[in-house]
């Protein structure tokens, strides 16, 4: 808004004058992340074939899984540089039901999962982003941890989600780099075991937007606890 005093309409114009700037750059910045993942695919296939063609099998599943490992890098960064949700318009949901969802999928599927909290909390957010961010802490925990505690629990001002595991957690000195973009701790860096470290970079972006912080600390059985706070108006 660029009304008021001069000064005031001078500086609210100086600002937003940098804010599109700001956005300009950020999108010119993904465009250019998105266009070289998508075209990385080319030579990659390329090489996919010839590999094929190495006698070595042992040389050649090496550079396969090289090669597959590359390629989901590039879907991953592609999804992330493409961030589909961030057009996705706020709703009325039901965050408790959508953890303890989440929560008794993974458990179909094998984990040892367990949900305690209320039954219905009503939150207004981006569904899908909210799921893609929970569902990645709780594959996380399971990956990592073992299993995946989940706590539901709000008051007047704040929702709060716990996912506790088993695990290690992730040491001190890492903590503040692991929302960075294709981070991993150490225990993370193969294929077996680790992705291409956008998991908590997508939670962190998800949960910043959504005006909330992601911490970090132990539980109280002694394993990792990764905390989620939103604000709850």
């Amino acid at each position: 808004n660029e009304e008021g005093p001069r000064e005031v309409r001078r500086a609210a114009r100086s600002f937003n004058n940098m804010q599109s700037r700001l956005k300009a750059f950020i999108e010119d910045r993904t465009y250019m992340l998105a266009a070289i993942s998508h075209d990385l695919r080319t030579p990659i296939t390329r090489l996919r074939l010839r590999a094929e063609l190495i006698e070595d099998e042992e040389q050649q599943k090496k550079i396969l899984d090289d090669l597959a490992q590359m390629e989901d890098m590039i879907v991953a960064t592609l999804a992330f540089a493409r961030d589909e949700t961030a057009s996705e318009a706020d709703i009325r949901l039901d965050l408790a039901a959508m953890v303890q969802s989440l929560a008794d999928d993974a458990a179909d599927s094998g984990a040892q999962t367990s949900y305690a909290g209320p039954d219905k909390l009503a939150f207004t957010g981006r569904p899908v982003a909210l799921m893609r961010a929970f569902q990645n802490l709780i594959d996380n925990a399971i990956k990592y941890g073992g299993r995946a505690d989940l706590t539901v629990a709000q008051d007047d001002t704040t929702v709060t989600v716990h996912i506790d595991d088993a695990g290690p957690g992730i040491p001190e000195a890492e903590r503040a780099r692991v929302f960075d973009p294709f981070y991993r701790v150490e225990g993370s860096r193969n294929r077996e075991t680790g992705g291409v470290g956008l998991g908590l970079a997508v939670v962190r972006s998800v949960i910043s937007a959504h005006g909330g912080d992601v911490s970090f600390g132990a539980d109280e059985k002694g394993g990792f606890r990764i905390t989620v706070t939103l604000p709850n108006p």
